[in-house]
């Protein structure tokens, strides 16, 4: 059994070591396979921030209509905003300041994509309107980071299709009414979405969405809908009511935010001083008039001002907008983006919770929000599948990115959008929605390509610093240690390896960049990680003095060092993560890199300086106390036996009976 027990003992050392090894093996095969298969590709090499490797700069500047007018306050909370979208896209080190007071400066490291550039410039402000109607303007076309339908889609190829290809959906009245097979089969009533897969590539689909996705359906008559009937036989009411809304006095009230009356109602004053309404034209007029594409608009009205007014539109009126290829009217916004609580992405699961490869934007809402949508829900499922009036349309900065319909009530507040997504698009959005809308949009006014602020010289300089620290401190635990200062020596190059192996990993993973603070909290770890192992090896040579043999002393100044480290640790880790918080831009670098340090000088006592340890007392060389292993007792102070077994005199029994020897001696 005894024999059992220590061969256990042994081998636990070798175990850890071999953990370790497993470990080092894991970050460098992530970082070769980030390298090889990544999107984009993973280098060997950290992400470099700013100030060493340079980057873009550019200017934004806030897009106000006629009357409107942009405050200190506005500009202050757009900065905080734009600062955590460009984090949160993993674009570290990101510098976000005001110019002029009216202007805001971003400079983004290295060469930023597209589609985070114009993610900055986005208001991303969420609403969900009830459709009153809609019109096929065009066949849908992706564009961009938009989530827009594929053109390959098919109930039976669709991705998120699976069940829901066999759901009462798939089968409804609508994809098999008469207007499907009418002669009048290419209008647009025959190419609603009506008739298509109920898991199309561009839906919000909140819990009861999932099976039955409805796109809109144009009315089959003009007479029928407001999408339908010109302008011409609109009646033109009196001029824009007041800020009250308070309809004309023949006019009949709305009697909810799906009623047609809303057609008639003159339309708000932003369109009016914006040009591209006149007075006396109702939101059936606009709904006509709006151009979803350059090739519709007006001459000198540009189809991005159109959307952009709609963006800015009153929550309180109705709005035009477009998305999927098709037009339409909505009601009032009747469930506010503010009560988005949360927004993330992820691969969308099918109704047996099994992953698929559709990627998806997820919401969550308030209480209030969760209330508001169960009402809307409650109120637009009875208007049946097929009928725009059962549809709900979100809206993000005037584009429409989904119009689903609703087959049950939504009490959950939870919602996702699917649509032709990548990860990163489907990130950009989530990361837009998580963190506010921004008071207004923006425009980019200049855009140029920056240089390194600080440069390769400066760096190799850094870098020259941290190697003539690291030199000392091997020089230091040689004089000091002897044999036992390698020890240290290893340890030191095993946490630089899997240090640099985690900061290269996390420039892929979650963006991180590696400025000259940075750099700088990874030099002064040198110390930290230094003074770990000089705290366990006084212990242990402490223990050596008392008279323990070194396997025994190895393992009881462990245990009792091992809570120091432990806590030294855990104080440093603090100091870095309240820096980090409360610091902004490149003292965050800095901080992270301390924190991280001090995380790798912990997993690197305990898997590798401890466990080589014990392995090394269990050696002739260390364990016998050779003059140069750094443990020999004469040199550190030891008298006599420093190990008693049963019916053994101990250190401390042969003190007290030398002094008894004397104290006799003495008294003759």
């Amino acid at each position: 059994m005894a024999t059992r027990a220590r061969r256990s003992t042994a081998g636990k050392p070798r175990q850890i070591l071999t953990i370790l090894l497993l470990l080092i093996v894991a970050v460098y095969a992530g970082i070769a396979g980030t390298a090889a298969w990544g999107s984009p590709k993973g280098q060997w090499t950290p992400l470099l921030g700013l100030d060493l490797e340079g980057g873009r700069q550019i200017t934004l500047q806030p897009i106000v209509g006629k009357g409107e007018q942009v405050n200190a306050g506005q500009v202050e909370q757009a900065v905080n905003i734009i600062r955590n979208r460009v984090n949160g896209n993993g674009v570290s080190e990101a510098e976000v300041s005001t110019l002029n007071k009216k202007l805001i400066q971003v400079s983004l490291p290295g060469n930023p994509s597209e589609q985070t550039l114009k993610s900055l410039a986005q208001s991303s402000e969420l609403s969900f309107r009830p459709v009153i109607s809609s019109q096929q303007v065009a066949a849908p076309t992706p564009q961009g980071a938009t989530p827009t339908p594929s053109g390959s889609a098919s109930p039976s190829s669709s991705p998120t299709s699976g069940s829901a290809s066999k759901s009462p959906a798939s089968k409804s009245p609508a994809s098999k009414s008469p207007a499907s097979k009418s002669p009048a089969s290419k209008s647009p009533a025959s190419k609603s979405p009506a008739s298509k897969s109920t898991s199309g590539a561009n839906d919000i689909l909140p819990q009861a969405f999932r099976a039955d996705t409805q796109k809109p359906t144009s009315p089959s008559s003009k007479a029928s809908s407001p999408a339908g009937s010109s302008s011409s036989a609109t009646p033109k009411p009196s001029p824009a009511p007041a800020p009250d809304r308070q309809l004309p006095g023949a006019q009949p009230q709305p009697a909810n935010g799906s009623d047609d009356a809303w057609a008639k109602f003159p339309v708000d004053s932003i369109w009016i001083q914006n040009g591209l309404a006149q007075s006396g034209d109702t939101y059936q007029d606009l709904f006509q008039a709006f151009p979803c594409t350059q090739a519709q608009a007006p001459k000198g009205k540009p189809a991005v001002e159109w959307r952009e007014i709609a963006a800015r539109a009153p929550h309180s009126q109705p709005d035009v907008g477009c998305g999927d290829g098709y037009k339409y009217l909505m009601g009032p916004v009747e469930v506010e983006g503010k009560h988005l609580t949360d927004a993330g992405y992820g691969n969308q699961t099918n109704q047996q919770g099994v992953a698929t490869n559709q990627v998806e934007v997820t919401l969550s809402l308030d209480s209030t929000g969760a209330k508001e949508f169960a009402d809307v829900t409650k109120r637009l499922t009875p208007y049946g599948e097929g009928n725009p009036k059962n549809q709900f349309a979100i809206t993000v900065d005037g584009k429409v990115v989904s119009a689903p319909g609703s087959r049950s009530v939504i009490t959950d507040g939870k919602a996702s959008i699917t649509g032709n997504f990548t990860e990163s698009s489907a990130k950009t959005l989530a990361n837009q929605l998580k963190f506010g809308a921004l008071p207004f949009s923006f425009k980019e006014l200049t855009s140029n390509q920056v240089s390194p602020e600080v440069g390769t010289d400066q760096l190799q300089k850094g870098i020259l610093a941290g190697l003539a620290g690291l030199l000392l401190v091997v020089l230091y635990s040689l004089l000091q240690y002897r044999a036992l200062g390698f020890v240290t020596v290893a340890s030191l190059i095993v946490a630089g390896v899997l240090s640099y192996g985690l900061v290269t990993l996390l420039g892929f993973t979650s963006g991180f960049r590696l400025t000259m603070a940075g750099v700088t909290g990874l030099i002064v770890s040198i110390g930290i990680t230094a003074d770990s192992f000089i705290v366990y090896f006084e212990r242990v040579r402490d223990e050596v003095r008392s008279g323990r043999p070194l396997r025994a002393a190895v393992q009881t100044g462990w245990g009792r060092a091992r809570r120091t480290i432990i806590v030294s640790d855990a104080v440093n880790f603090l100091a870095a993560a309240v820096l980090y918080v409360l610091s902004e831009d490149n003292v965050k670098a800095f901080a992270f890199t301390l924190g991280l340090s001090t995380l790798v000088d912990i997993a690197v006592v305990m898997m590798f300086t401890h466990p080589v340890l014990t392995l090394l007392s269990q050696t002739k060389f260390f364990g016998s106390g050779h003059k140069w292993s750094g443990f020999d007792p004469d040199r550190l102070g030891a008298a006599g036996v420093t190990y008693a077994g049963r019916g053994r005199v101990t250190i401390a029994d042969r003190k007290a009976a030398a002094g008894s020897t004397a104290a006799e001696g003495g008294q003759a």
